[in-house]
């Protein structure tokens, strides 16, 4: 399966949320150290700040920070939240299907079972986790804030 660059967008944000914990966290540090796009993560801050994942602060000392304790933010309910509909086939979709083979072919039970599989895993994978290994994570990031232009 292929994510979206949104999904990861979201996951990076909500790791630099969780590492800087309880500090704020401002969108153009998110910018700086990814090398991302600013409307990119504005769009991010706001959808996660819409799904209750992040609280957001305006203002000159503004920015955001994580909504609730990052052990229980879920990556696959990040993913779902981002991706929407996970359809890997076209025929996950009954509005949309064409095959006649639906119902009997067993590539769709294979597509539907590694699907579940891998929003198993990812169910069972936190931002607590993605940001656990906290002083390399910092490490590296300490070294791309200061190769990044200012």
């Amino acid at each position: 399966m292929k994510l979206t660059a949104y999904t990861n967008y979201t996951l990076r944000t909500l790791q630099l949320a969780a590492l800087r914990a309880p500090d704020l966290v401002r969108i153009d540090e998110v910018v700086r150290i990814h090398d991302m796009k600013k409307p990119n993560i504005v769009k991010a801050v706001h959808e996660l700040g819409k799904g209750g994942y992040l609280v957001t602060q305006r203002g000159r000392g503004g920015g955001f920070r994580l909504a609730r304790p990052a052990d229980e933010i879920r990556v696959g309910d990040i993913v779902r939240l981002t991706e929407g509909n996970l359809d890997v086939v076209e025929c996950f979709n009954p509005a949309s299907n064409t095959c006649p083979l639906i119902g009997i072919c067993r590539l769709s039970r294979a597509f539907q079972k590694a699907a579940r599989a891998f929003m198993d895993v990812l169910d069972d994978v936190t931002i607590a986790d993605i940001a656990s290994n906290r002083s390399d994570l910092l490490d590296r990031i300490a070294a791309a804030e200061a190769r990044a232009p200012r």
